[in-house]
């Protein structure tokens, strides 16, 4: 929408006024936290041609969907996953309420502050053991016990409340595809209600619109009343192939525009560019040491066939002007 400037002003003791344009260059351009680059061209080249009516890559509104993972794309996953921080500080908090749990070596490693415990476990086995702490805990309690660690735990580097360690670029992304009309999913490899617990406040995305690694959940109606209580057993454990199939069963619709950042968000990409319709995957690259972090592990393969499958590298440290909020 164009912009305009009112002047009032006197010539000869007569009152004048008049409306002007606003130069173009004080106008907020899309995407205003990247910096310009082909990243950012291609980006804003392809939603223009999916919104417009007169273009032959047009895109109905109900066809607009894009997915985005969460853990190192949407926000900070170093040098731990988010949801496995709460894990720990969950199994610290419990742990000597719990003696059953002296006879897991997860469990008392993790207690004990040694992390290097995880590395026993495979990535399946290590979701099961954590969720599993939960067997039995109302739903509503966990939600609140999620709430309140991303409100009132920090990142220990930067200092910041966990809930903030969001790429503000990457949000401001989000923001602009809602601007024209495209519905955006997260489709995380983390638990599904640690992130519903945020995802409206911190991204504008409906709870509902989150897609996440679960647990088999029971519903009780009793003299205590009626509600939710967690399982143990894992439900549905969303990375890599998974991605697709929980897209499919969620959402219904393939999207047509998908970002990720490592290995795991590989088919859902691969899934997204397949077939003859207007399409676009970013993968962002972490590469600034001074503002964020820098590794490869985990995301060598993505990056490795990015060209190859048409993905577009974001670089942080070349394209993005800030990372975290100011």
């Amino acid at each position: 929408m164009k912009k305009y400037l009112h002047f009032i002003f006197i010539i000869s003791g007569t009152l004048f006024s008049c409306t002007v344009p606003e130069k173009a260059e004080t106008v907020d351009s899309p995407l205003s936290l990247w910096n310009e680059s082909s990243v950012k061209t291609s980006i804003i080249t392809f939603v223009e041609s999916v919104t417009d009516e007169n273009s032959s890559d047009f895109v109905p509104v109900k066809e607009r969907i894009a997915v985005f993972d969460n853990d190192g794309t949407l926000w900070n996953e170093k040098p731990l996953y988010i949801p496995i921080e709460f894990e720990i500080d969950y199994i610290k908090s419990k742990y000597n309420s719990n003696p059953e749990w002296e006879e897991n070596n997860l469990y008392k490693g993790l207690a004990e502050g040694d992390l290097a415990v995880m590395k026993d476990y495979n990535t399946f086995d290590l979701i099961s053991q954590l969720f599993a702490v939960h067997n039995g805990q109302l739903q509503q309690d966990y939600f609140d016990a999620c709430h309140s660690f991303l409100n009132n735990n920090k990142d220990r580097k930067f200092n910041k409340p966990f809930k903030e360690m969001v790429y503000s670029p990457m949000v401001e992304l989000v923001h602009y595809l809602h601007a024209n009309n495209f519905k955006v999913f997260i489709v995380t490899g983390g638990e599904i209600t640690f992130l519903r617990t945020v995802s409206e406040e911190i991204y504008n995305i409906p709870m509902e619109n989150v897609i996440g690694s679960n647990v088999v959940l029971e519903y009780k109606s009793d003299e205590k009343g009626d509600y939710l209580v967690r399982t143990g057993k894992v439900n549905s454990a969303n990375d890599k192939h998974i991605k697709p199939t929980n897209i499919e069963l969620h959402i219904g619709r393939k999207p047509i525009f998908a970002a990720g950042n490592s290995d795991g968000d590989y088919e859902m990409m691969e899934y997204t560019l397949s077939g003859n319709s207007p399409s676009m995957a970013i993968l962002v690259h972490h590469d600034d040491k001074e503002r964020e972090y820098v590794y490869m592990h985990g995301t060598e393969k993505a990056f490795q066939d990015a060209d190859k499958n048409g993905w577009h590298v974001v670089s942080m440290k070349s394209d993005f002007k800030e990372i975290f909020p100011k």
